[in-house]
């Protein structure tokens, strides 16, 4: 039986809507000067580097039709890689290869696909298949986030990534995105990825959702996801607050992986975050937006705004 929650109940639980969300916050806070910084992953590639900030290495560009055909030689002595369209969004035209056998090239669920497959995705990548409002594009290459074993079990066939939401450099709402079988190894809710919410206080998981509905376990791995807890915390928390600085946008998403090696690492920025975050908070934006106006006035030292908001987003203890 499906429960309908009145206009009034939203508001009390600080449910955030998309037209309240563009206007009231991406359009208040996000000067359109800045949004190509965002939706360019060179230009955002480009200025974490010369920040300080850790992302996965570019192994190289493509940016015209005449070009494709030297893919081959570009990935000559690579085993692993990731091919993305520099101005796609939600996962489309993301191309996962985790391994080599011979000439073929294995994806993450197990497809083996051969050069000329690899070809045929980069032009099309070109022609604009996959980017934001049909433009033509560029494709890059990058490497491939050799993620923590600890994650092995909550994320099937492709490498979580943890989405924080930033509003004036004050992290306020945060979840992991685990891929499945169904979302074809890529941490995208729309695609069929689980999404955690967890605590800001703690990384420690809240409620997991799939195709907006709580669930307890992992569809493929059947581990549970009450114990589930992201290591080295307060790291990409600050990460996410640097994002923020280096952007200029008062209201955005960060996606953060965490590489084995190097730890936490930006893999993308969006200036334009969706909303399933709340669900799997199980709570609403709204209150902690307007929160985090406060806390930007209290604390204009990044630190002291990431430790406010542990402290005043934290979940109550679930003991």
């Amino acid at each position: 039986m499906i429960r309908l929650i009145s206009p009034r109940e939203l508001r009390r639980q600080g449910i955030l809507g998309m037209n309240q969300r563009n206007l009231g916050f991406i359009g208040r806070y996000n000067r359109r000067r800045n949004y190509q910084l965002v939706d360019n992953k060179i230009k955002t590639k480009t200025a974490a580097i010369a920040n300080h900030i850790p992302v996965p290495e570019l192994y190289g560009v493509i940016e015209y039709q005449f070009e494709v055909s030297r893919i081959e030689r570009l990935l000559a002595d690579r085993t692993s890689f990731v091919i993305k369209p520099v101005q796609g969004s939600g996962g489309k035209g993301i191309l996962v290869i985790a391994q080599r056998r011979g000439d073929a090239f294995i994806t993450t669920c197990g497809t083996s696909l051969g050069s000329s497959d690899l070809r045929r995705h980069v032009s099309n990548t070109l022609a604009g298949l996959y980017s934001l409002g049909g433009r033509n594009d560029h494709v890059m290459i990058e490497a491939l986030i050799e993620f923590d074993p600890y994650f092995a079990q909550y994320s099937y066939e492709g490498v979580p990534d943890i989405r924080v939401i930033i509003c004036k450099g004050v992290p306020v709402m945060a979840m992991i995105r685990c891929a499945t079988h169904g979302s074809n190894g890529k941490a995208n809710l729309h695609q069929g990825a689980v999404g955690v919410g967890l605590d800001m206080a703690t990384g420690r998981s809240i409620c997991a959702v799939q195709h907006s509905r709580i669930i307890d376990a992992h569809p493929d791995t059947g581990i549970r996801f009450d114990e589930l807890r992201v290591p080295h915390w307060e790291r990409i928390l600050d990460l996410a607050s640097r994002c923020a600085e280096m952007t200029g946008l008062g209201y955005l998403g960060a996606d953060i992986v965490f590489d084995y090696h190097q730890g936490p690492m930006l893999l993308e920025l969006n200036a334009r975050p969706g909303l399933s975050i709340q669900l799997a908070n199980q709570c609403g934006l709204r209150h902690r937006l307007r929160e985090a106006d406060r806390i930007a006035l209290e604390a204009p030292d990044r630190s002291e705004r990431v430790r406010l908001a542990q402290q005043r987003f934290a979940v109550p203890d679930r003991a």
